[in-house]
């Protein structure tokens, strides 16, 4: 999917949320444990209930990871589910993967070609030639952590480092200036916590076009809001993700209406931002 093409799908359903599926068997309802596959038939079914309502769905690995073969089998009958049925929704594969060249070329692969992500998030941490091979992938986006929502970001992202030029920034701000400079980086997006909506001014100065991928609202505390205040630019340029608050609204039988329910809820909060944004 191109950008034009997902900024289309927000303009249509004046909705710019992603909706995490991050599956664990121990909090979906009790019913889906009978069947072959619960992981996928819940997916399919808050998927079939909140289609409508967001531009993107954002499957964390480790969810299904954690269940083995079986697990790797329900995520690709999703992101399959998806393509088939919803091809104009955004996939990003949350994956946070980021190792050396020819590594970082097979989870490319595995995520881009087998799997057919649109996106997949990655860790900046081994530096250019850990990131560049998902770059590669035309139509493809990169989603690189910037500025995490967790209590250990603070260990690294926000120390104080030395600049090209020799002054004094935040580290964060110094993997946002440098990739900028990789081969294809105009395939990138970044991923920004919702609790530091107060940093998004700083960040908007070094990545004013980039599209940000936010965690964090809704069970994690973040502002909507306060998000997009700083946030916003031109394109909207915000992707707001929410898992736990609309996927586990209700562990009843009900859990469909009830995740629509919180869906709308924000895709209706969204609507009424964009509207005093661009004034339509």
């Amino acid at each position: 999917m191109t950008t034009a093409q997902l900024i289309d799908q927000i303009k249509i359903k004046k909705s710019f949320l992603a909706v995490g599926l991050d599956v664990d068997l121990n909090k979906i309802p009790k019913h889906f444990l009978d069947l072959e596959d619960p992981i996928f038939e819940f997916n399919k079914a808050i998927i079939d209930a909140t289609h409508d309502l967001c531009v993107s769905y954002k499957p964390n690995t480790a969810f299904f990871e954690a269940y083995g073969i079986k697990g790797w089998m329900s995520l690709q009958k999703t992101i399959n589910y998806i393509n088939e049925n919803y091809p104009d929704i955004f996939t990003i594969a949350d994956a946070k993967r980021g190792d050396i060249g020819n590594t970082s070329s097979m989870y490319a692969k595995a995520f881009f070609e087998d799997l057919n992500f649109d996106s997949v998030t990655v860790a900046p941490y081994m530096g250019k030639d850990s990131v560049e091979p998902f770059l590669a992938f035309e139509n493809k986006h990169t989603i690189m952590l910037a500025l995490t929502s967790n209590e250990g970001a603070f260990d690294f992202q926000t120390l104080n480092v030395e600049g090209t030029r020799g002054e004094a920034k935040e580290l964060y701000k110094q993997v946002l200036e440098t990739s900028k400079t990789w081969k294809n980086s105009e395939n990138l997006m970044y991923v920004v916590g919702a609790t530091k909506a107060e940093y998004f001014t700083e960040i908007r100065k070094i990545v004013p076009d980039s599209f940000i991928l936010v965690p964090g609202v809704g069970a994690q505390g973040g502002s909507l809001s306060e998000v997009c205040k700083y946030g916003l630019n031109d394109n909207v340029g915000l992707l707001i993700n929410s898992s736990r608050a609309i996927i586990y609204a209700s562990n009843g039988t009900d859990f469909a209406e009830a995740a629509r329910a919180e869906a709308l809820k924000m895709q209706q909060e969204m609507e009424t931002i964009l509207s005093l944004k661009f004034k339509v």
